[in-house]
């Protein structure tokens, strides 16, 4: 047997070693975490929603109508009219004929792959894809193959090289490290040409991204027919838990049939569905809420320009610091938390060799004096 107890020490000498804070308080820009206050710029609560009072009320009503869990997965009985009226929303807000809920993100990452695809097949992932679209394609049985970062032509390169078998691209909206929203027009473009699948994990672009909120297709005008699996998470800009894949009638019926991570896992509680039920309503009824965090963003990075902060090309609510050395980069992250500011160290495996970054992200909640306090933190980093 290995020792243990060595690894987690080299890991530790390494600067790699994990350790968990412990919240005491909401989900918030102002937040109580190891026992102090402080201000929160971690989170992928984009709009403020997890502690909104009417995404509140409505899961305590949920809790008071269903109980607290499910108690069963969809399959047996535990798929309740909340729900089956979420997925409905879910379908009509995203743009296509149905949606299916997943009790996590990671869980509908790995249904696509391994519900579509089987040994001679390929699936194609952007190298900077999130762990779970990876796992997926490794264990679909399928070969994977990365392409260069945003590369259409890349892409089409490596599509042209096989001849046979089914082909499935998969890439982030947003990708979670960086910022930046993937080519999708160009993407699908050379999907259509070569008749491969494409499906979009957006998981940090809906909600946020386009007028409407409704992500990364809407923000290049793009539909169902140019992306036919679309997949977005609810515990980011909506504030809630899970998951869900949204497509056809005979890809949704596909996935219930075959999808291990749907088909052998509990529902997640219907209270979370009514929760999830009431953050679209307010995604769709108050726009302001993204101008604020679009203004948050613009904020942000004018001053940091002003400061001389170099930051990545990203516009999104993600804005990555990077600092390149791990050690360098866990430092800074402890330096920041003894000013009472929260942002966590990115570091490798999570992202690539010498790329080491704080990873920064903002909310509709943020106000100018919050990011001028982490501004001004961040300036003395530099000092």
């Amino acid at each position: 047997m290995k020792d243990l107890n060595q690894e987690l020490q080299q890991r530790k000498a390494n600067h790699l070693y994990r350790s968990r804070r412990v919240s005491d308080s909401q989900q918030q820009p102002e937040m109580i975490i190891d026992g102090r206050q402080v201000l929160c710029f971690c989170s992928n609560d984009y709009l403020g929603l997890a502690n909104h009072p009417d995404v509140k009320a409505a899961f305590i009503k949920g809790i008071e109508t269903y109980g607290a869990g499910s108690g069963a997965a969809h399959l047996i009985n535990g798929h309740s009219r909340a729900h089956h009226a979420l997925e409905e929303e879910l379908a009509d807000f995203s743009g296509y004929p149905r949606a299916l809920l997943f009790s996590t993100g990671y869980m509908a990452n790995l249904a696509i792959a391994q519900s579509l695809l089987e040994r001679g097949d390929t699936v194609l992932e952007d190298r900077l894809n999130h762990a779970s679209l990876l796992d997926g394609g490794l264990l679909s049985g399928a070969r994977l193959m990365r392409y260069a970062h945003n590369d259409a032509i890349d892409l089409a390169r490596k599509l042209a090289s096989r001849e046979s078998g089914e082909k499935l691209v998969l890439t982030d909206g947003v990708f979670s490290m960086d910022g930046d929203i993937a080519d999708l027009p160009e993407i699908a473009k050379v999907c259509t040409e070569q008749d491969a699948w494409f499906m979009v994990d957006d998981a940090h672009g809906i909600g946020v991204l386009g007028s409407q909120g409704k992500g990364s297709l809407e923000h290049y005008r793009l539909s169902s027919t140019d992306i036919p699996v679309y997949m977005a998470t609810l515990g980011k800009a909506l504030g809630t838990a899970g998951a869900f894949i949204a497509g056809s009638d005979d890809l949704i019926e596909t996935l219930i049939q075959k999808a291990r991570s749907y088909i052998y896992t509990t529902a997640s509680p219907p209270a979370v569905a009514e929760a999830t039920r009431a953050s679209l309503n307010i995604i769709q009824s108050q726009p302001e809420l993204r101008s604020q965090l679009n203004d948050n963003i613009r904020y942000f990075r004018n001053s940091c320009k002003q400061l001389g902060i170099a930051l990545t090309h990203s516009n999104t609510a993600i804005q990555p610091v990077i600092l390149g050395e791990t050690e360098k980069t866990v430092a800074a992250s402890e330096q920041l938390f003894a000013q009472a500011i929260l942002v966590t160290a990115i570091r490798p495996p999570t992202v690539a060799e010498g790329t080491a970054r704080l990873r920064i992200t903002l909310s509709a909640q943020h106000s100018h004096a919050h990011i001028d306090k982490l501004i001004e933190a961040l300036g003395k980093l530099q000092q």
